[in-house]
């Protein structure tokens, strides 16, 4: 039966945990319910609904309203949300990967991804593959089809859609030319990638470089880096919207009818804000031509 709504509650437990490197860890989830969830992109973002603080797990009722009555628990018993990116989706099994970024007991995310055991149960707002429109959104990657060029760049956050996009540039007939640059905190969490002629990727180690601003080390990257550049005094003249980072997100999406080159940028709002300075004024790529996504702020509460 199709759905009318797009999203859906799902519940699920933790079926194992794959550490994938010292600060990325796969946890599949599994359930009878995933059989109707729903992935429409490489970076196909769903929300997790984590144990309250007083370790009462999720419990949202599937009902019209949820939102409203979520937001109106008292704090210590509402579950603590975080927002996530599918990795692989096995529906005939009833699984569901998703990567975590480890930074010890900082976050209710991390410090349950480290603590939870075999059966633990938790909720995921992901997309119903029920619902009667072609796709329910919540994802970014949308390149044109005349796609030519590519430049991602992420961090440790971003990387788990970032490698959901190699996995599928390398599975197209001819994968374009695409340049890569991934910010970690060690050797250790640099991770296997696809291959083909026209890749190039480069892993900026934070730990060896001794980096002590969030972001720095792929905007010094890109900034070194071959790119297209169509920079004159009519791109430097570009007004740009002014984003304070520290009070609204930086989420700007580019358009898919611009051909040939395509950039996907996610990491630490104010490192993607300077890329996105320098990409547009500096560079002269067209704003259009360019997902630029803050997913996470320095020195804010997060996962």
């Amino acid at each position: 039966m199709a759905s009318a709504n797009p999203y859906k509650l799902f519940s699920a437990v933790l079926q194992r945990k794959t550490r994938l490197s010292p600060h990325l860890m796969r946890i599949t989830f599994a359930g009878p319910e995933i059989a109707s969830m729903a992935t429409w992109a490489p970076d196909q973002r769903v929300k997790l609904f984590f144990p309250a603080a007083d370790g009462s797990p999720a419990n949202l009722a599937q009902e019209e309203g949820w939102y409203a009555r979520f937001r109106s628990m008292l704090a210590s018993r509402r579950p603590a949300m975080r927002t996530y990116t599918i990795r692989h989706l096995r529906t005939e099994q009833g699984e569901v990967d998703i990567d975590f970024v480890l930074h010890g007991e900082t976050g209710p995310a991390s410090r349950w991804a480290l603590r939870a055991q075999s059966g633990e149960s938790i909720q995921i707002l992901a997309p119903d593959n029920r619902f009667s429109a072609k796709e329910a959104g919540g994802f970014e990657w949308r390149p044109p089809q005349a796609l030519k060029q590519v430049l991602l760049v992420a961090d440790s956050t971003a990387l788990p859609a970032a490698m959901g996009i190699l996995d599928e540039l390398v599975a197209l007939a001819d994968p374009p030319q695409t340049q890569a640059f991934f910010e970690v905190d060690s050797a250790q969490d640099m991770l296997s990638v696809p291959d083909w002629p026209g890749l190039t990727v480069q892993w900026l180690i934070r730990e060896q470089a001794d980096a002590t601003v969030a972001g720095m080390l792929m905007v010094e990257a890109v900034r070194q880096a071959t790119l297209p550049t169509h920079a004159s005094s009519a791109s430097q003249a570009i007004e740009l919207a002014e984003v304070d980072v520290d009070k609204d997100i930086l989420w700007e999406i580019a358009n898919t009818a611009q051909e040939g080159f395509y950039g996907w940028v996610a990491g630490e709002s104010a490192a993607v804000m300077s890329l996105r300075k320098y990409l547009v004024k500096d560079c002269g790529i067209p704003r259009e031509s360019l997902n630029l996504m803050g997913y996470w702020r320095h020195n804010k509460p997060g996962g």
